[in-house]
């Protein structure tokens, strides 16, 4: 099963996302790097394991406010070409999706919460986006009947469980299993509360294809479940 690490980026540092109470994040602290500027997280990260993906948020995009995010983000691809780089900058429309595009971010992340345009999916220009389904207090944010809609729904799918972010609550199995079973051609990714090599064995069992983390690989609690991981 691969692991997709993740950089939450606010006011133009990596921060400790918990909760999804994005007012409230700190700026990250590590075992692998003092520093929580977003490429020297990144080279830390790499330097653990070479990963293939990496799940990047603009949280202050995602949150409405204005984000000077645009160049760490290019500079990032220019430095890691190596690594595919999923970006969460809250894509709400179209125009939205043709800017992000055009700068050529990497592969645009669809989350739930954002999406005002739900005919966002039937754009041609979605290409390999990934939809990251987002849940909080039990339901999902976003379109009504997004959750339904499977046929809308791009091969990729993050099941996103705010409340579990950065959290030992361990990820949202009954859910992934629910959606598995309502979409069983789709490639499901975990996001939110997966804490040790046994919650990653569990997701591999139940057929995830991957799962986003971040606390696990700082706390250092990853680490032998990255040898032979994809």
């Amino acid at each position: 099963m691969e692991i997709i690490p993740v950089l939450d980026i606010k006011a133009g540092i990596v921060v400790h996302a918990r909760r999804g109470t994005r007012d409230e994040y700190a700026p990250l602290q590590s075992r692998l790097t003092r520093s929580v500027q977003p490429s020297a997280v990144l080279s830390a990260l790499l330097t653990l394991h070479p990963f293939r993906r990496v799940y990047l948020a603009d949280l202050d995009a995602i949150g409405g406010k204005p984000s000077s995010h645009l160049p760490i983000i290019q500079e990032l691809r220019q430095r890691f070409p190596e690594v595919e780089f999923w970006v969460d900058r809250g894509l709400a429309d179209r125009n939205a999706l043709t800017r992000f595009l055009e700068h050529g971010l990497g592969t645009p992340v669809l989350g739930s919460e954002s999406l005002a345009d739900p005919s966002l999916l039937h754009t041609p220009q979605v290409g390999q986006a990934v939809l990251s389904l987002d849940y909080r207090g039990g339901g999902l944010l976003g379109p009504q009947g997004l959750e339904q809609a499977v046929a809308d729904w791009p091969q990729r799918v993050i099941v996103m469980e705010l409340e579990r972010v950065g959290t030992d609550a361990g990820p949202g199995l009954e859910r992934i299993t629910a959606l598995r079973r309502q979409a069983p051609d789709h490639a499901f990714y975990a996001a939110g509360g997966v804490r040790d090599a046994a919650d990653v064995r569990r997701l591999e069992q139940m057929g995830v294809k991957g799962a986003l983390v971040a606390s696990a690989l700082h706390q250092g609690d990853l680490s032998a479940v990255l040898v032979g991981t994809d």
